[in-house]
């Protein structure tokens, strides 16, 4: 996956801003906490300011990647943290869990090193929003990579699980963010932003091809029009909070 991520990196910083809106609802959740180890960091995307924040990721180009000024990088796995017990005051991964090799092993890892809240953004693998109607690929993949909701307490313990809703401008380019401008979805470099494009590779390719015609005709309109008046979708996006 950190060579996956060597190649994805190449538009990711651009591709990949953070929507303050899915930010308040990160920094809600890690409360007060002053120190935070965020696992799966990338380039830094959520990482709260004015906190001490320590980010882990295992690719180095996303690394050179991260702006300057900004949190220190150690490069390391999320299934090895390089600290002793109850280290920070909180742990963050946003959008990340699905590519850890061990995910349980992870989630021990940052209740270990977490003397307050872990705090995780991930994806519901039995949601089914719109766009798997074109790539069912999405939905096995989701189902192969991401945890059930009822995982996380296995590694965690009691942990609040609340939907997060992507909004219809969300800056963020992560695959759903596009729901409600289908036309996004056509276009390469936007499909590059997202790792599970990468993952499902040719098969993405028929599914393309009729969500553009029906872009064309009109039919994409007249069966998804009840979308086209929300200003914020549930796509499958789930906090998962253990205090």
């Amino acid at each position: 996956m950190a060579a996956l991520y060597d190649t994805i990196g190449l538009n990711y910083s651009a591709l990949r801003r953070p929507d303050p809106r899915i930010a308040a609802v990160i920094e809600s959740a890690l409360k007060g906490a002053r120190s935070i180890v965020n696992v799966g960091a990338g380039t830094g995307s959520y990482e709260p300011a004015g906190r001490r924040v320590t980010a882990i990721e295992r690719s180095f180009a996303m690394i050179l990647k991260r702006p300057g000024g900004g949190a220190g990088a150690v490069q390391a796995s999320a299934e090895a943290l390089p600290f002793p017990d109850d280290s920070f005051d909180a742990a963050m991964a946003i959008l990340t869990i699905h590519h850890w090799p061990d995910r349980q092993t992870g989630l021990r890892e940052m209740r270990r090193v977490s003397r307050g809240p872990v705090v995780l953004l991930t994806f519901d693998p039995a949601a089914r929003p719109w766009l798997t109607d074109y790539l069912p690929a999405l939905s096995a993949l989701d189902e192969a990579a991401m945890p059930r909701l009822d995982e996380y307490e296995q590694s965690l313990g009691p942990v609040r699980i609340s939907p997060v809703l992507v909004p219809h401008d969300c800056r963020d380019g992560f695959l759903h963010a596009y729901w409600r401008r289908p036309q996004a979805y056509l276009d390469a470099r936007i499909r590059s932003g997202s790792s599970s494009f990468w993952a499902i590779g040719d098969a993405a390719a028929g599914g393309i091809a009729a969500l553009r015609r029906d872009l064309e005709s009109g039919d994409w309109r007249r069966r998804y029009r009840h979308i086209e008046t929300l200003d914020a979708y549930d796509a499958g996006y789930r906090l998962v909070v253990a205090p």
